[in-house]
């Protein structure tokens, strides 16, 4: 009996020793695939991510430098596979591209990225879901409704140019404020209004007419700079300068409307945004100040202007100015203040024969001083040794 039993109970034993075990019976696969970038080149040690969508788990595969990619021993299930170009893109999320509901099986599983025929796949809305293909629709109709405001834009902008150019202020203005019809939040538009309503005023015989035209390209003007200021990522190379010439224009608005103290600022914060062009910005400063009769303030603006840029000869001639305003009299004799003589004679060796040659030289005999040109000068012979 005990020999029978001990027989019973080895057979149990190597009956159980034979049983397959209950986990693992999903099994694996192996999986492959050659990655290109949208110039149909070799994307390599790039990164593809599987993720096993029912468990979570991911296979993180690199590629070799001909952009190729395997492993074995990959689970079965669907999965959703993600290609990156680099370790870092991996880890920042930065995709290239991506499927879902990609079926691994016990075989051999192949799943190329053709970035290049998937980019043409996806221009055609083939491979889309069904939200995917609706929000390239609506994109593709959003670019082709901006090509025909642009179009039209640009035909009002061309047309106000003509009217501008040939005097007609008033073609040119109606035909702005239709252009704002069209789209309002185009800077550019309100920057041309503003310089129609500015150079208008001009011809205006009415004073209540004029100021309304100044005031009306201050506003112009204004709505144009808060437009630019509030694009946060603006491509456009020339941005500064853009920005600059928008303060420029409202400043000499302000001066026109007798706010001096606005035009200032608005001229220093035009030299702010364009560093390179702050010569002129200073110079249009000092010309306002010198019309306002603000000496000092107006030397000082020539100052900046000159130190922007020392070879600007006519900042030195307005200096000069702005300087033998403040001569005094001693006596019968008129007594220049300090830097006078110097401000027309850098004039005249910058400008020998400019437009205001004449004036220098004459300001210069009235305060006794030397026409010292630096040019044209000939050097005497050398005497002859005896």
């Amino acid at each position: 009996m005990k020999k029978h039993f001990a027989l019973s109970a080895l057979i149990l034993l190597v009956l159980g020793l034979c049983v397959s075990p209950v986990f693992g019976q999903g099994g694996t696969g192996t999986v492959k695939g050659v990655c290109k970038d949208t110039q149909a080149n070799p994307i390599a040690d790039g990164v593809v991510v599987w993720t096993n969508q029912d468990n979570g788990q991911k296979y993180t595969l690199k590629t070799n430098k001909k952009g190729e990619y395997f492993s074995l021993g990959i689970g079965a299930g669907s999965y959703t596979v993600t290609l990156y170009k680099s370790a870092d893109d991996a880890k920042a999320g930065k995709e290239l591209y991506h499927f879902g509901k990609v079926p691994v099986t016990l075989e051999e599983n192949t799943l190329d990225f053709d970035l290049k025929k998937q980019a043409e796949d996806q221009a055609k809305g083939q491979g889309l879901t069904p939200e995917q293909l609706k929000a390239q629709q609506e994109s593709q109709e959003k670019q082709k409704k901006e090509v025909n405001t642009v179009k039209a834009l640009n035909d009002k902008l061309a047309a106000a140019k003509v009217a501008t150019d040939a005097g007609d202020f008033e073609t040119a203005i109606a035909d702005l404020n239709a252009a704002n019809q069209i789209d309002p939040s185009r800077d550019l538009i309100w920057f041309k209004l503003g310089d129609a309503y500015r150079l208008s005023a001009s011809k205006q015989t009415d004073p209540a007419e004029k100021q309304k035209r100044l005031d009306s390209a201050v506003e112009a003007y204004q709505k144009a700079l808060q437009l630019k200021q509030a694009v946060t990522n603006d491509k456009d190379p020339n941005a500064t300068k853009t920005l600059a010439a928008y303060y420029n224009n409202l400043a000499e608005a302000y001066s026109k409307t007798g706010k001096i103290d606005d035009s200032i600022k608005t001229y220093q914060q035009a030299a702010l945004a364009d560093p390179a062009g702050a010569a002129q910005f200073y110079f249009n400063m000092g010309a306002v100040l010198t019309n306002a009769g603000k000496a000092d303030q107006a030397i000082d603006a020539f100052d900046k202007c000159i130190a922007a840029d020392p070879t600007r000869a006519e900042a030195y001639y307005q200096k000069g100015v702005n300087l033998l305003g403040k001569a005094t009299l001693q006596g019968d004799k008129m007594v220049a203040a300090p830097g006078t003589a110097e401000a027309f004679q850098k004039y005249l060796e910058l400008m020998p024969t400019g437009g205001h040659s004449e004036e220098a030289k004459a300001m210069l005999a009235s305060i006794g001083a030397p026409v010292e040109t630096g040019f044209g000068k000939k050097k005497a012979p050398p005497k002859k040794q005896p």
